[in-house]
C-alpha cells in the first residue's frame, strides 16, 4: 500500500512540469490550471493515505493480501471507502470532482494530455477495482445507487458540455469525461460483466483517446489553431489522415467491430442487469457521442476548405495512427485473448467482494 501511494504521488511530478514548462497559452493561466490540478489530486490522495494508515492499525501490514483478509465493520468500511473514493473520484474524474480536467487538458502539451487521458485517469479506475471495492465491499454495496448515479451523471454532463465546445481539445476532454463516467458505473455494478466491461473499456478508451489527441496535434501543427471553426476541408488535401482520423472517431462512438464497442456494450448490459434506467441513461453516451463527434468530423474534415495548405501525414505519424487503428479493430473483432486473461482475476475480485454475503 505504501509503495502504491508513493508511486501514485510521483506520477503527478512529470505531468506537473510537462504542463507547466511546455504547455500552451498564457503562462499565468497555465500555471493556475496546473496548480489547481496538483492541489486537487494531492489533496485527495491524503484521504487515501489516511485510509491506508487506518488499515495498518487493524492489520499491522501494508500488504494487499493482508488488507484483503481484514474484517472491518460496516461503519469502518464506510470511512475507509470514503477515503479511497475522494482520491479516486478526483483522479478519474467523476463529477463534481472534475473541474481541474478541461483546463489542464487544454493547457498541457499534447504529449501531457495523452499521458493524462491514456494512463493517469486509468489509475483511478484501476484503484477502484483493485483497492476500494474489495477492501470495503459492504460500503460499495450500500453506496451502489449513488455511485452508479454519479457515473451516469458524468456521461450525460460530459456529453452535453462536449456538444457546446468550439476548441477541439476541450471537446475531446469532455468526451473523455463522459466515457470514464460510464467505465466507473460499470465497475460499481459489482458484477463480473460490469468489472470485465470496465477493464475492457479502460483499455479501449486509452488507445482511442491517445489517437484522437494525436490527430488533434497533427491538425494544430499544420493550422496553428485548435478552434474547430477555423478548420475545414482537410479531406481534399489529406486523404490518408482523413481515413485514419475517421477510424478514431467511429471507434470513439463504439461502432460495432471496434474495441470500444466490446467494452461499452458489456458495461451497458451490466447496468441493464441492475436497473434498465441506468442502461438507458448511460446509453446516451452513444447517441450524444455520435452526434458531437461526427459533427466535429464533418466540420474539420468535410467543411469548407481552409485557405491554408494541409500536408498529409508523414510516415511516422501515419504509422502511429495505423497501429492504434489496428489494435482497435483487432480486439473489437476478437477480444477473447483479453477476456480469457481478465476473467480469472476478476472472479477473484468478486469472491473478495462477496465474502460478507
Amino acid at each position: 500500500a505504501i509503495l502504491f501511494y508513493v508511486f501514485w504521488e510521483l506520477s503527478l511530478v512529470p505531468i506537473y512540469f510537462i504542463a507547466l514548462i511546455w504547455g500552451n497559452g498564457d503562462a499565468e493561466e497555465r500555471k493556475k490550471a496546473v496548480v489547481k490540478f496538483f492541489i486537487y489530486t494531492f489533496g485527495g490522495s491524503l484521504f487515501m493515505l489516511t485510509a491506508f494508515a487506518y488499515l495498518y492499525t487493524k492489520t499491522s501490514s501494508f500488504l494487499l493480501d493482508d488488507l484483503y483478509r481484514t474484517t472491518l465493520s460496516s461503519q469502518e468500511q464506510f470511512w475507509v471507502f470514503g477515503g479511497f473514493f475522494l482520491a479516486y473520484a478526483i483522479k478519474i474524474p467523476l463529477i463534481p470532482f472534475h473541474t481541474w480536467q478541461a483546463a489542464v487538458y487544454q493547457k498541457a502539451p499534447t504529449a501531457g494530455t495523452m499521458l493524462l487521458s491514456g494512463i493517469m485517469l486509468k489509475m483511478g479506475l484501476y484503484s477502484v477495482i483493485r483497492w476500494q471495492i474489495p477492501i470495503a465491499p459492504l460500503a460499495a454495496k450500500a453506496w451502489m445507487p449513488t455511485l452508479l448515479g454519479l457515473g451516469v451523471a458524468g456521461v450525460i454532463y460530459g456529453s452535453i458540455v462536449a456538444l457546446r465546445q468550439k476548441d477541439l481539445k476541450r471537446l475531446l476532454a469532455y468526451s473523455s469525461l463522459a466515457h470514464v463516467g460510464l467505465i466507473a458505473a460499470g465497475a460499481y455494478t459489482l458484477t463480473l460483466d460490469g468489472l470485465r466491461g470496465a477493464v475492457l473499456q479502460m483499455m479501449a478508451h486509452g488507445f482511442v483517446v491517445v489517437g484522437l489527441f494525436f490527430a488533434a496535434e497533427i491538425i494544430y501543427r499544420r493550422y496553428g489553431t485548435r478552434k474547430i471553426a477555423e478548420m475545414g476541408g482537410i479531406r481534399t488535401q489529406a486523404n490518408v489522415f482523413t481515413s485514419l482520423f475517421m477510424i478514431m472517431v467511429v471507434a470513439s462512438v463504439a461502432l460495432p467491430s471496434t474495441f470500444n464497442f466490446v467494452g461499452e456494450f458489456t458495461v451497458l448490459y451490466s447496468l441493464y442487469q441492475i436497473n434498465i434506467w441506468y442502461a438507458i441513461l448511460g446509453g446516451t453516451t452513444i447517441i450524444l457521442g455520435a452526434y458531437y463527434m461526427l459533427k466535429m468530423f464533418q466540420q474539420v474534415m468535410l467543411g469548407e476548405t481552409n485557405a491554408r495548405p494541409f500536408a498529409d501525414v508523414t510516415f511516422n505519424e501515419g504509422l502511429i495512427l495505423a497501429l492504434i487503428a489496428g489494435v482497435l479493430f483487432f480486439f473489437g473483432i476478437y477480444p477473447k485473448p483479453l477476456t480469457d486473461l481478465l476473467t480469472p482475476a476478476l472472479e477473484n475480485i468478486l469472491t473478495q467482494i462477496n465474502r460478507f454475503n
